[in-house]
């Protein structure tokens, strides 16, 4: 599985192949985008592409992720001229193993009366993976900003002033760009890091919304041809120099309710989301949260994602916006 990464030095940016334990810089394609745009055109597999162009200098990957060289991360997937063009977006309650934290997290302390996450999540069960040529029901959708809110391996991801919490949600997202007749094209996936608010969402489902609304992370790699069958990782928290928390985790359809064509049809079915050039960048949903065992992100907490094949974990550390809350005031302009 060919997998590739975006890096920049500040005055440039470049695509590398990743070739263990080297990147090798891409010639012919500025970023993963352009890439994309030559295998919409020539009809040649941006895998085959990145082998082909994967000529340049070689660059060291360890010093890359580990921050120390003049070289750093970029998302591997962005708008390079317009961010706000790449839409940011996610797909809740599609995993097996989700549904309990999800539930205790709308917990109405009624045993018999059920929550709609978990009524969604039945729902899941039932129509979630229909017949070819048949649709299914739709799964749970979220909006999560623009290209403007991608983080890269290595960001910090910041918990704002206003906000009540931060909780990582480790998963894997598909990667599009629409092409010239609108029509989605799926380059890859990658490792995500999908950033909530998880207090703020459990006082009512109805903030579900503005609790999306955060800085997320993926990468550090896209995976160009990815098995999406089922597919094992891990996610954990360190505090101080010391693992706080792990969870062993699987995504990939043998995992998940929804079918990946029932997902991906539910997303672009909307005539918005099929703009020619745009990328999009959506999350499948999470097995399993450190939020659900009782675990309260600190300021400083490290967060580490991996799924085999998807290449090196994505960690990103935790920030708090200490400053506090004031009144938003708008300017009249009439």
């Amino acid at each position: 599985m060919a997998r590739i990464v975006q890096i920049t030095n500040g005055t440039e940016r470049r695509v590398a192949l990743v070739d263990e334990p080297r990147l090798r810089l891409l010639e012919g394609a500025e970023s993963t985008h352009a890439l994309a745009a030559i295998a919409m055109d020539t009809g040649t597999a941006a895998s085959t592409l990145a082998e082909q162009f994967a000529t340049g200098p070689a660059v060291d990957y360890d010093e890359v992720y580990a921050g120390r060289a003049s070289w750093r991360m970029l998302p591997p997937i962005d708008h390079p001229d317009e961010p706000a063009r790449c839409l940011v977006s996610g797909t809740g309650l599609t995993h097996l193993g989700s549904a309990k934290d999800r539930d205790a997290m709308h917990d109405v302390q009624q045993s018999e009366t059920l929550t709609d996450s978990l009524r969604m999540f039945r729902d899941g069960l039932a129509g979630g993976r229909p017949a070819s040529g048949a649709i299914g029901v739709a799964p749970e959708w979220f909006y999560k900003g623009c290209g403007t809110m991608l983080r890269a391996h290595g960001e910090p991801l910041v918990v704002p002033r206003f906000a009540e919490d931060g909780g990582e949600e480790g998963e894997i997202a598909g990667v599009y760009v629409i092409d010239p007749d609108g029509a989605p094209c799926r380059i890859g996936m990658v490792t995500g890091n999908e950033f909530s608010d998880h207090l703020y969402e459990r006082r009512n489902y109805l903030h579900l919304a503005g609790s999306k609304l955060r800085t997320s992370a993926i990468g550090p790699e896209l995976v160009l041809m990815p098995r999406f069958d089922s597919v094992p990782g891990e996610v954990w928290i360190e505090r101080g120099g010391h693992r706080l928390w792990h969870r062993a985790v699987a995504s990939g359809e043998g995992e998940m309710s929804h079918s990946l064509g029932n997902i991906e049809h539910h997303h672009f079915k909307f005539d918005a989301h099929r703009r020619p050039g745009d990328v999009h960048v959506h999350f499948f949903g999470a097995h399993s949260l450190s939020f659900g065992a009782g675990v309260a992100l600190l300021d400083g907490d490290i967060m580490s994602v991996r799924f085999d094949g998807f290449g090196r974990a994505l960690r990103n550390i935790v920030r708090v916006d200490q400053t506090v809350d004031h009144p938003i005031s708008v300017r009249a302009l009439g």
